[in-house]
């Protein structure tokens, strides 16, 4: 199921911002996106009925199932498309905003082609040590 942008992106900042145990509130995804608050909680309350998110008592933000499953396609080929651009001479600044760029609109089966591509490359350099 394709879903906004918008909200891949506030999936994926979730599990960023998730990681190493922190525990997440809406307040944590303004300041990382530098969104206002009334943006970050209509937003939050849309993922929430859609399915994507929970929220608990004391406001704090965990992903669902399916919300997990989106963000982490999401920072997969954000980071593979980052690694490959520095690989390629992009800076690091500008291969992330890029990827970041390229991650939405990029179709499943492009993206794939370029993740076999890198995964065959590697095999190369590997083969020839």
């Amino acid at each position: 199921m394709k879903i906004q942008e918008s909200a891949e992106n506030y999936l994926e900042t979730i599990l960023i911002l998730s990681q190493n145990g922190n525990r997440v509130r809406s307040i944590d995804i303004s300041n990382e996106l530098d969104y206002t608050k009334p943006s970050v909680s209509i937003a939050m309350k849309k993922l929430r009925l859609d399915g994507y998110i929970k929220t608990d008592t004391d406001g704090f933000i965990t992903l669902t199932e399916r919300g997990r499953e989106i963000a982490e396609s999401m920072y997969e080929r954000h980071i593979l498309i980052s690694d490959w651009l520095i690989f390629l001479g992009v800076d690091r600044q500008t291969a992330v905003k890029d990827a970041c760029k390229m991650e939405h609109g990029m179709s499943e089966q492009s993206f794939l082609a370029i993740k076999e591509h890198i995964k065959e490359w590697k095999r190369g350099i590997y083969k020839q040590k």
